[in-house]
């Protein structure tokens, strides 16, 4: 991409940094596909966000909603370290259409449904908000 001025061409039109597209790690995505006990996965895998995701959501269909909150705190700061990673600077978009994004964002839809239920508001609000900001994509398919 050309460089102008510090910042690049595709910043200068749009308004903004970049997408941040996470490195594509297709073995926990397998192996859950795949029938492998989240839990597993998050164990041999424990970078990956979606294991943890998964692991909260089960948890929450099963009314574990302290269990889910933890799982998806793991997941989302599992998440925010692989970001920074790819050079994401604390804001800008993730692509829900980048399926190793999806991860993170499944994480931090899981922190917010969590938080929303055991009455941490402003954790909720926040990370409703962090969610549409990232992926508007993301917010309506996983309900926000």
């Amino acid at each position: 991409m050309q460089q102008t001025g510090g910042m690049t061409l595709h910043e200068n039109l749009l308004g903004g940094p970049a997408p941040t597209h996470l490195p594509d790690y297709p073995e926990p995505r397998e192996l859950l596909a795949n029938g492998t006990a989240p839990a597993d996965v998050a164990a041999k895998y424990p970078t990956s966000s979606l294991a943890w995701a998964q692991l909260a959501d089960d948890a929450f269909e099963r009314g574990s909603v302290v269990e889910s909150y933890a799982y998806a705190r793991t997941g989302y700061h599992r998440g925010l370290d692989s970001l920074r990673r790819a050079g994401w600077k604390g804001h800008g978009p993730v692509p829900w259409e980048h399926e190793p994004n999806r991860g993170f964002l499944r994480a931090l839809h899981a922190l917010a449904r969590a938080a929303g239920s055991i009455g941490e508001q402003e954790e909720y609000e926040r990370c409703t908000q962090f969610l549409k900001d990232s992926s508007p994509t993301a917010a309506q398919t996983l309900g926000q």
